[in-house]
């Protein structure tokens, strides 16, 4: 009952029979092998006969009989025609149209340098939007004897100024 829940235990046959497969997949690949080999020695008999010339498409000299003087001129003057229509599409293309065609570049760095300036003036007007630095407190056996001259800048010299005049 119990060999039929598990399944038999395997047997010395299945390695056998494995090994008659495996021996069977190795001639297959070695008749495959020499199929593969013999093409191969087709495509290079080809490659040989191709460089050679022996193919059957037309060489250039059969190619230069059949054309004659009247198409190579036609073909020159077909060539010469699409050079001058390239030319001036690019003329057409290269040429400002519109409203870019009256800008001069003097004039708008000169309008550039003027935004900028207003802009710049405009910061320097803004009052500072930075919070006041809390205050240090020094133990009292550390502190200096006398304190340091504090340094003001033009920047807060002015700041000072229209902050009095805002105040008014």
């Amino acid at each position: 009952m119990l060999g039929r829940l598990f399944g038999k235990p395997k047997q010395e046959g299945n390695a056998l029979t494995t090994l008659d497969k495996l021996n069977e997949t190795l001639e297959m690949l070695e008749k495959k092998e020499k199929v593969l080999v013999k093409k191969a020695a087709a495509e290079v008999e080809k490659a040989k006969d191709f460089a050679k010339g022996e193919t059957r498409e037309p060489s250039m000299k059969a190619m230069q009989k059949e054309t004659n003087i009247d198409d190579v001129d036609k073909t020159m003057d077909e060539i010469n025609e699409q050079t001058e229509n390239m030319k001036q599409i690019q003329e057409a293309l290269s040429t400002p149209i519109g409203a870019a065609a009256h800008f001069d570049e003097d004039e708008l760095e000169a309008e550039l340098e003027e935004l900028e300036g207003a802009e710049l003036e405009e910061q320097l007007l803004q009052p500072a939007t930075t919070a006041p630095a809390a205050p240090v407190q020094v133990p009292a056996g550390r502190q200096p004897a006398r304190p340091f001259p504090q340094k003001r800048t033009a920047e807060e010299d002015e700041l000072a100024a229209l902050q009095a005049e805002m105040a008014l």
